[in-house]
This record gives structure tokens, sequence and C-alpha cells, in this order.
């Protein structure tokens, strides 16, 4: 049986679905995944399940929910009881979850390592188990408990990928790629250091400092604050020049794309 918590909530087998009817049962599963093989205590499964306002009845209700939820997991699974709270075992059972984290370490750990094919691969590779916002359907305390972090890292896997293209000399592929991406996260300075890194490679300097001062007005009107060190950082490799493309392989390659990512 396959978990899934990044997109909507939903457990399948050979193919089909097992429904989870109602916010709640959803935000157990998710909530016990996130656990990653660790107790998660009655608390804050509670607190996760129901907010401020539990009823009187929640220990009960929680049971329940558990019960029900025991018997729909497949074989390889298990829910077990451990005070003070619950665990869910998942053995070999693929969870898309544990599987993103996997790939996405794979590939920072080739890109670190100078392997830029691999760590493209691995990044998109991980990139691509998320079947839409993480989440999607369980409570609104957990979304506000755990969406933010499960969302960082997915955008951390993205500017990896997007700097192991840069190092491979594919600045002009990810150009609309990035530019949506800053439209989307336009405070995110890291996806305006890759543009501007693509725009100089693809010689459009001009396209690329107008990203720069773009960025730094926003940030004086919106937080009163400065571009950030590598920002600035690429901002001076577009004056000077030292953003030119070398190939990947050279050790001098790594320079510009960590300047302009980091």
């Amino acid at each position: 049986m396959q978990v899934r918590v990044l997109g909507p909530v939903r457990m399948c087998a050979g193919g089909d679905e097992t429904a989870l009817e109602g916010t709640k049962p959803r935000a157990l599963l998710a909530t016990l995944v996130l656990g990653r093989g660790s107790v998660v205590p009655d608390s804050r499964l509670i607190a996760l399940l129901w907010g401020d306002d539990a009823p009187a009845t929640v220990t009960a209700q929680l049971c329940t929910y558990v019960s029900r939820l025991r018997r729909r997991l497949g074989p390889g699974i298990q829910l077990v009881r451990r005070r003070p709270g619950y665990v869910l075992h998942t053995g070999q059972s693929p969870v898309d979850l544990y599987e993103f984290e996997r790939l996405a370490g794979l590939g920072q750990d080739a890109f670190r390592a100078g392997r830029y094919g691999p760590a493209a691969e691995r990044l998109r590779s991980a990139l691509a188990v998320w079947s839409g916002p993480a989440l999607a359907d369980v409570t609104a305390f957990l979304r506000e408990a755990a969406e933010p972090g499960l969302n960082e890292a997915r955008m951390a896997a993205l500017e990896c990928r997007i700097d192991a293209d840069l190092a491979l000399g594919e600045h002009a592929g990810v150009v609309s790629e990035l530019t949506d991406l800053v439209a989307r996260y336009p405070l995110r300075e890291r996806f305006r250091a890759q543009l501007m890194t693509a725009l100089y490679r693809s010689e459009r300097q001009g396209d690329a400092l107008a990203v720069f001062h773009s960025a730094r007005r926003l940030l004086d009107e919106e937080l009163g604050v400065s571009p950030g060190r590598s920002l600035m950082l690429t901002h001076q490799a577009v004056l000077s020049g030292e953003l030119a493309f070398r190939d990947a392989a050279s050790p001098l390659a790594l320079h510009p794309v960590t300047a302009a990512g980091r």
C-alpha cells in the first residue's frame, strides 16, 4: 500500500485508492506519517485534529478514528499504540514524503560533490513525487503547523535543481521557469539571483540588471531592507563579467553558480 501526503492525502493499493472520508481521518494519517516512525503523543494528535476546541469526548473520538484507520491499512503498515500516543510503522510500503526526502538528499549531496548531472536527475525525480499542494485536504490546524516546513523543503530542492541546471549550461532552458517563479515568489531572493545568472548567460545583461533593480525596490518598499548577500554578489558578478558560463567539469564553474544560488 502506498501512502501520499504531498498533495491530497491518500492511500493506494494496486492502483485503487482507499477512501478516507473527512478531514480528521486524513489529518490523523498525515500526522502519523510526519512522525517518521516516532511516537506522536495523543496531545499533539488532538491539537492537530481539533485545535483548542476539543470536545469532552475527544479521547474516545481519537480512539475511534485510530481504529477505523487501522482497519484500512494494508498488511505492510502497522499503527501501534505506544504511550503516550501512537506510532505508524510503514515498513517497505512507499510513502511519498519519505521518497521525496531520500531523493532530494541524494540530489543535494551530488550537487555538493560537483556531480551536476546526477544531482539534476535526482532532484527532478524528488520534485515529481509531489502531486499538488502538501496536505491539501486535512484540518487547518495541521496545515498551519506542517505546510510551511514541507513547502520550504520543496523550494530548497527546486533551487538546488536549478543550480545544477545552470552548472550544466542549461541557462536558456530555465529562463522561462525562473521568470514564473520570481513572479510567484517575489521576495525569494535566490530565484532572482538564479534568473539574473540565466539571463546574463543568455546574453541579456540588461535584463539581468533590471531583475536586480526591481528586487531592490521591492525589498525596500515591502520590508525596508537591502538585497541580501547572494543577490548583491550576483549583481557584482554581472557587472564584472564573472557570471560567464564555464564548463561544469571545471572547478571554476561552481563559483558563479554558488554565488548566484546560495
